[in-house]
């Protein structure tokens, strides 16, 4: 059977990959799971748009036409990126909104449960705490999520990657096992690990991270839009309205839809889907798998699983001194506060170099 490692790309093909993003002549970027590197290309493309509004103004029929127009191509790409249709995808301005569109929509009220894990990320945990739901919080383990479901879970709300672990759940079999629709949180599993939104009624996306899309893009897969309220509507959401306020919504997931994009950052984003290489996903594999390795010896691994994130304790050490300690050599990671954990995001671009001075830093010294 063919591994990861026979998979992974010769380090010309990575260095020619790696030369697109300026970033990465200076520093060791291991913070993917926060913010993505921006390339050349992405910023060129994002600079000639606000050039042109600068000049041309945004207005005029044909500036909204156009904009419109790479709002329609924007939908088709992360349709495709996920395996979903393209009236499924709502744009949104990141996975925070995704939940909360969800949340609201479903009108949950006190007679009503939403099971969810200890290890959410408050952009999932908030939504779920505002929606007027009992929230029930088991440890992140498939056989607790499905002991937790009683007759009144209207909603399993679960990450597919942890991004406090990088340990995945199996989102889709939990859906099928318990009968209960899934909202996940695909913050840190859209653009790691392969993810197929069949059998997902809801699918948050984050464009600035693993994406490496500019600031305040994402989107919201919907598997069947009718079967969620408006909750929040904007402009988009309606074809026509009455002097009330009441309203015709659009077709499709495109009514979720709160807020305008730029030209720029539409470009932008679609810009960077374009840049992924094929080989993307099994290389920052691989890598996680070289990081716990390195690592493994001067420190404390937290099990995780088959992504890209690695997190670990330092014992006697303290997190955030260690994080900027990193910073300070031109590493970056990050802390997960409360937890005193350090947490490793290996994206396609990670070298062996990169983890090298990773553990220059880590590994104590003498």
């Amino acid at each position: 059977m063919e591994s990861l490692r026979d998979t992974v790309p010769a380090s010309a093909e990575v260095a020619a990959a790696r030369e697109r993003f300026p970033v990465l002549e200076q520093v060791a970027y291991l913070n993917a799971g926060t913010f993505g590197p921006l390339s050349r290309d992405t910023l060129r493309v994002m600079r000639e748009e606000q050039e042109r509004d600068l000049l041309e103004g945004r207005t005029g029929l044909p500036y909204f036409l156009d904009t419109l127009g790479l709002r329609v191509e924007m939908r088709a790409r992360v349709a495709e990126l996920v395996g979903a249709d393209a009236a499924a995808v709502a744009l949104t301005t990141s996975t925070t909104e995704g939940c909360n569109i969800v949340a609201a929509g479903l009108g949950l009220g006190p007679d009503d449960e939403v099971v969810t894990t200890t290890d959410e990320h408050f952009g999932l945990l908030g939504a779920l705490a505002a929606s007027g739901a009992r929230v029930v919080v088991v440890p992140p383990d498939p056989e607790r999520v499905l002991a937790a479901v009683t007759p009144r879970t209207r909603l399993l709300a679960l990450s597919q990657v942890l991004w406090t672990t990088g340990a995945l759940l199996p989102v889709a079999e939990l859906r099928e096992a318990s009968g209960v629709p899934v909202l996940v949180d695909g913050a840190q599993s859209v653009g790691t690990i392969a993810v197929d939104a069949a059998g997902l009624d809801f699918l948050t996306i984050s464009g600035q991270k693993w994406l490496c899309g500019p600031d305040a893009t994402g989107a919201l897969i919907v598997a069947d839009p009718e079967r969620l309220r408006v909750a929040a509507p904007s402009y988009f959401a309606q074809v026509s309205y009455d002097p009330d306020g009441s309203f015709v919504p659009r077709e499709g997931a495109a009514r979720f839809e709160r807020s305008w994009w730029s030209r720029a950052s539409l470009r932008g984003l679609l810009t960077a889907l374009g840049e992924r290489p094929a080989w993307g996903q099994r290389h920052a594999l691989v890598m996680a798998a070289r990081c716990r390795e390195l690592l493994a010896p001067h420190v404390e691994l937290v099990p995780g699983g088959a992504s890209p994130l690695v997190a670990f304790r330092r014992p006697g050490g303290d997190a955030a001194e260690l994080v900027q300690r990193l910073h300070e050599a031109g590493v970056r990671v990050r802390e997960l506060p409360g937890r005193d954990l350090v947490r490793v995001s290996v994206g396609w671009w990670t070298t062996e170099g990169d983890l090298q001075r990773l553990l220059d830093g880590v590994r104590p010294a003498g």
